[in-house]
Parts: structure tokens; C-alpha cells; sequence
């Protein structure tokens, strides 16, 4: 068996070796390292892949939440509604432009934001909801688009670990997340399931006006050289990121499907343990099944009864089985984002599964017997 990997970075670029070198080779020997031919023709391959009029890449996916947030024009003080139960990024940005964060809790199902607690906090002082499509899945966007009409609210997608997921209306129609509400965001970091060799990020609309305010800000504010239109940022994918990333791209949907079949062997090896909870179907599905592309498992997450995740992490650990707890403490308890209008009974869900969740490894290239050795470890602990 293989040394098992959180993520198996090396393996994956063995498999796409070439591809990747030659790509990059020839950005060196053309030197067109900012704005060159590989970006704008990444640019173009991810808007036919997502089916979105505009994709505007940038430095990572932290800058795409920022921009997104700068191109609607959100005025400080501004409330703007996301998650309580994610990576600091989400919130961080809403801070960073003094726009007021209004966190709320998930569902305890599907980890995603519950679209009830969103109608309750929307104020006279709401301007936009961030949903995160977390560990991969879609949250529920039929609702949350009803709500935002409902109310004239803005919405910006963190698709940051969802790429390649859709969504289905109640119509049938299939969207890809991130394409769904009026920008959207991801980013490219290594680990992610369309990852480049260090930073990078994109953002997507299907509205033109917002997009070209977003391609000046992306560099400066400028449209014309030394010609400063909007208020600006330092934030463009390089030319050699974007190189990796063509290269990747082909590559996403068969990396997407790798994942739910681990996810499935993970849960079919599971499911029989009464310590735990295997992730559940969102929105749309009964189940988690072979036809279902609403969850891309950027993690498999599953949930650890009686107070036993920190022990089974040890034994994980002991048995050099890499894995991840996100997250462990709720933002509305962080030092930087602390506020007295929060009240602890709000966040009930969020702050159960901040003392249950635990992720197991998954990438692309994890093979059954590594899954195998994992889950009779952890089958084992939990008996």
C-alpha cells in the first residue's frame, strides 16, 4: 500500500506530467509571465467549461471574495449575510471593506448555510448573502435566490471547494456553482480540486457591466495604462499558474468523479458503524449516488458521536492516517471576528459540529486499498 496523503499532489502530476512541463516550459521561453497567452486562454476554456459569460481570474481565491465584494459597490457598514461554519476567507474580506458580517448557522445535514436563519437576520441594512458550497456540495441556491429577489439582495458564491459541482433546479436545469448568483468565486490553491502550483483565483458573472468593473479592479483600477477608472487592486493569476491550470482543466470532471467514488467506498465501508454519520445527501438527492454531480468532495467529512473525534484523531495519527478537522472553533468565537450581537444559541449546529467533524483523505488519486486500511482503523476505534 501506499503512504497515504491528505491530498497526493505528486501522484496526480506524474499522471499529467508532460502536459503540465510543456505548457509551462513555453511561458518561460515566450516570458510573457503577467497577462500572457496562457491566461487569456484559460480565461476562455473555464467560461465554455462553466457556461458563464465572463471569467475574470486573479491572484487567489481570498482576492476574488474581495473583488467581488469592491465590483457591487458594497458601502461600509453594509450588512452581508454568510456562514458561521467556514474558513475565515468568507468573513475576512467583509471586515477587511468595514462591511458588517451578519453570521449564521448551517444545517446540521449538509453543512451548509440554512437558508431559515437567513430570512431572520435580514435587516433594513442587508445588501448581499454569501452561500459556501462546503466541502464540495451546493447549498441550496433555488431558496437562497428566491430570498435574495425577495429582499433586492446581491448574491456572491465561495465556490472555493466546489468546483465543477451543479446544481438542479426543480425545472431539471443543471448550473454549475459559482454561476449561479451575481459573481461568483473560487479558488485554485494547491489542494483544491482544480488546483494550480501556488496561488490563484477566479471570478464569474454572467453580468457585463459587472464584469468589466471587475477587470479594472483586478489591475489597478486601469483599463488603459497609467489611466486609473475605479478604485483598484495588485491582483492577476500569473501567466505560468494559468499554464498549470490549462493543463488541469480537461482534467476536472474525471478528478470530480475520482472523489465521489472514494466518497462512495468511504461510505459504503462506514455506514454500519453507529459511532459516526457518513455525509449526507443535500438538496437535491435522496442519497449520494453514482449520477449525482452536486457534491465534488473536496473533503469527505463525516461526524464522530460521543465525544470520541479528538480520540479517533489521535488514532489516526498514531496510525499515520493524515486528517483534517474543519473546523474547530465556529468563527463568531474568533478573536478578530467577536461581536456582541451574537448569541450562542444561534449557532447550536455550528457549534456541534465544530466538536464532531473530522475529514478523511481525499484526492484524486486514493486508491480502495488505502480507504480500505482507513475505515477498519476507524471502524475499530468506534466499535
Amino acid at each position: 500500500m501506499k503512504k497515504i496523503q491528505m491530498v497526493d499532489l505528486q501522484s496526480q502530476y506524474q499522471h499529467i506530467k508532460a502536459k503540465v512541463d510543456d505548457s509551462v516550459i513555453n511561458v518561460m521561453e515566450n516570458a510573457s509571465f503577467i497577462n500572457g497567452p496562457s491566461v487569456k486562454s484559460f480565461q476562455k476554456n473555464l467560461e465554455n467549461y462553466l457556461n458563464v459569460k465572463h471569467v475574470i481570474p486573479c491572484a487567489n481565491g481570498t482576492d476574488a471574495l474581495q473583488i467581488a465584494m469592491m465590483g457591487l459597490n458594497l458601502k461600509p457598514g453594509d450588512e452581508v449575510i454568510t456562514v458561521d461554519f467556514t474558513f475565515a476567507a468568507t468573513v475576512e474580506v467583509i471586515a477587511l471593506l468595514n462591511l458588517t458580517p451578519v453570521l449564521v448557522d448551517v444545517d446540521l445535514d449538509n453543512f451548509n448555510i440554512d437558508c431559515n436563519k437567513i430570512r431572520k437576520a435580514i435587516t433594513s441594512k442587508t445588501k448581499a448573502i454569501v452561500p459556501v458550497h462546503l466541502f464540495g456540495q451546493a447549498a441550496n441556491m433555488a431558496e437562497i435566490m428566491e430570498i435574495a429577489k425577495e429582499h433586492n439582495l446581491y448574491v456572491i458564491e465561495d465556490n472555493a471547494q466546489a468546483i465543477g459541482s451543479a446544481y438542479q433546479f426543480r425545472s431539471g436545469k443543471k448550473v454549475k456553482t459559482g454561476t449561479i448568483g451575481d459573481v461568483g468565486t473560487t479558488s485554485f490553491f494547491p489542494s483544491k480540486n482544480l488546483g494550480c502550483f501556488g496561488d490563484g483565483g477566479a471570478i464569474f458573472t454572467n453580468d457585463d457591466d459587472l464584469a468589466h468593473t471587475l477587470r479594472g479592479i483586478v489591475n489597478h483600477g486601469m483599463y488603459k495604462r497609467y489611466h486609473h477608472d475605479v478604485v483598484g487592486v495588485n491582483s492577476r493569476l500569473d501567466s505560468i499558474q494559468a499554464a498549470v491550470l490549462n493543463a488541469k482543466l480537461p482534467y476536472l470532471d474525471s478528478y470530480n468523479k475520482a472523489r465521489q467514488n472514494a466518497a462512495r467506498h468511504y461510505t459504503s465501508a462506514l455506514k454500519n458503524n453507529i459511532g459516526l454519520l457518513t455525509p449526507m445527501a443535500g438538496y437535491q438527492c435522496s442519497q449520494i449516488c453514482e449520477n449525482c454531480d452536486c457534491h465534488v468532495f473536496h473533503q469527505y467529512t463525516i461526524r464522530i458521536l460521543n465525544d470520541k473525534r479528538d480520540g479517533l484523531a489521535k488514532k489516526l495519527s498514531n496510525s499515520n492516517i493524515p486528517h483534517g478537522i474543519y473546523y474547530p472553533i465556529p468563527l463568531h468565537r474568533q478573536k478578530a471576528y467577536l461581536d456582541s450581537r451574537y448569541n450562542e444559541k444561534d449557532f447550536s449546529n455550528t457549534n456541534l459540529l465544530c466538536k464532531q467533524v473530522i475529514s478523511l483523505p481525499m484526492h484524486s488519486e486514493l486508491e480502495l486499498d488505502q480507504i480500505n486500511f482507513i475505515c477498519k482503523k476507524i471502524n475499530a476505534f468506534l466499535k
